[in-house]
């Protein structure tokens, strides 16, 4: 056999490149929980990364694994970092972490059942301890996918199976369908809307209240005009929750207004749906035990790596209604409603073994660990809007209900324009900075600085810098020092 095959199949050196980057990850993860110098983010521009990975390629090819490792972690973004509070992703468990590496390997494509007999099963429990979670009984099914994107569209593709033209699948679309959503909705479920094919006109903005949540109050009036406009609404999709403010949609009013008009209701909870699993703030979700689907992700708020996402269906075979093609190579009859072969349910036929992630931490460690880690974050999101209220000249626009927080620096003689140039140019300097790594948002056309609270390890001190750092580096830009 070739001797360059053999050598990248060669176990010992398998075993050897394992041990080190085991290693490496380990004292990593050590060294951004308790080292003050590590930066959350190395910062460097595009032009300049894109230069030094063009160098490495044509430089330093004969160098060990070990020091390509090391060069990309030290020039990622440290999510394990206690002052990384940047975007909706939770830090790994380091579990999970080797789980992902035994998918890997394995590399089963889980479309068929035959390729992941051991993926496909533990993929239903998982999902189906999800549902159980949420308030479904066992009529309730779905799978996992690559993402709340795909499956906030695999979700809308079945709504206008079931409630939609029957023959859209084979003959294509001719009637003016569309969607209500809140204007605070992730921009996924537009983009989904018009990969359908329904359009701008397909999508029906429901304006936000003064807390960024739906106002569920103008459904009726927003369903009278687009039925007006010739249009055939067949579903609403509510928040659970927004992604700039992490606001809740009220639940149980949309549930009961679908309940009305026979509309499907789709809850994109990727963030918040995880909260099922919390006791003590479960109620957030009250009502999505009566919605016909929900997105929900692993890896926003469940220490699982990404991507891992469930998708839910409160009558399980709503699920087999999105696909239906003939593919012989794969199973001889397309309408068998086959739990086991998972392409008949999503769009992905070569598929992560993504539920393998998820069972590893609750099998081990029981549903307990993603409660406590849930209300540790959750407790942090209050804690840092309590510190923004008590800090002079902070202000926060809108009080959270988890652990994403917006906020913004506005001294007195700042107005307008200069207002969001100021909290914008606070962001950039520190991302190159690197000690701390935060987001933004907009918000009513005003900028605000924005964190999600995703790592336990973050600290009120950690909270109190941060604060600091923006009033100096505000400061500075002022002219006060």
């Amino acid at each position: 056999m070739n001797t360059l095959i053999q050598k990248a199949y060669d176990p010992e050196a398998f075993r050897r490149y394992g041990h080190e980057l085991v290693d490496l990850l380990a004292k990593h993860l050590h060294a951004v929980q308790v080292e003050e110098s590590e930066p959350a983010i190395p910062f460097t521009s595009p032009g300049e990364e894109y230069a030094f990975w063009e160098e490495d390629y044509r430089n330093n090819r004969k160098e060990p694994p070990l020091a390509l490792f090391e060069k990309v972690l030290s020039r990622s973004v440290r999510v394990q970092h206690h002052r990384y509070m940047g975007h909706q992703i939770s830090p790994a468990a380091p579990l999970a972490a080797l789980a992902s590496l035994l998918d890997g390997l394995l590399n089963n494509g889980m479309g068929v059942y035959e390729m992941g007999a051991a993926g496909t099963a533990i993929e239903r429990l998982v999902v189906k301890t999800v549902a159980a979670k949420m308030g479904f009984n066992e009529n309730a099914d779905g799978v996992m996918t690559s993402g709340g994107s795909l499956a906030n569209l695999a979700a809308l593709l079945a709504a206008r199976s079931v409630k939609g033209p029957g023959t859209v699948w084979r003959e294509g679309q001719r009637e003016k369908l569309a969607l209500m959503v809140s204007e605070e909705a992730h921009y996924c479920v537009d983009r989904a809307v018009r990969i359908m094919g329904w359009g701008e006109g397909g999508i029906i903005k429901v304006p936000a209240d003064g807390l960024y949540r739906m106002r569920v109050d103008l459904l009726e009036e927003c369903l009278k005009k687009a039925e007006a406009e010739g249009k055939t609404v067949i579903a609403v999709v509510g928040s659970a929750c927004s992604t700039a403010t992490g606001s809740f949609d009220n639940l149980e009013a949309i549930a009961g207004f679908c309940e009305k008009h026979g509309l499907w209701f789709h809850v994109d909870g990727a963030h918040g749906g995880a909260l099922c699993f919390s006791d003590k703030h479960r109620h957030l979700l009250a009502g999505i035990e009566r919605a016909d689907s929900v997105a929900m992700d692993f890896h926003k708020m469940l220490l699982t790596p990404a991507v891992a996402t469930a998708l839910l269906f409160r009558d399980g075979q709503h699920a087999f209604r999105t696909f239906s093609q003939k593919a012989q190579y794969l199973w001889e009859r397309e309408t068998d409603e086959e739990w086991h072969n998972l392409a008949k349910r999503t769009f992905e036929c070569t598929k992560l073994m993504m539920g393998l992630k998820a069972y590893t931490l609750l099998r081990t460690y029981g549903p307990e660990l993603w409660q406590q880690y849930l209300e540790k974050v959750m407790a942090s999101g209050q804690q840092f809007a309590a510190l923004v209220r008590e800090s002079e000249g902070f202000e926060l626009p809108v009080e959270p209900q988890c652990n994403i927080v917006c906020f913004r620096y506005h001294p007195p003689e700042v107005k307008g324009d200069a207002l969001n140039a100021l909290n914008e140019a606070i962001r950039q300097d520190l991302l190159e900075e690197g000690r701390f790594y935060i987001v933004k948002t907009s918000l009513k056309n005003h900028v605000f600085l924005r964190v999600t609270l995703s790592n336990p390890f973050t600290t009120e001190a950690d909270m109190r810098e941060v604060l600091s750092a923006i009033r100096t580096l505000a400061d500075t830009r002022l002219g006060k020092s």
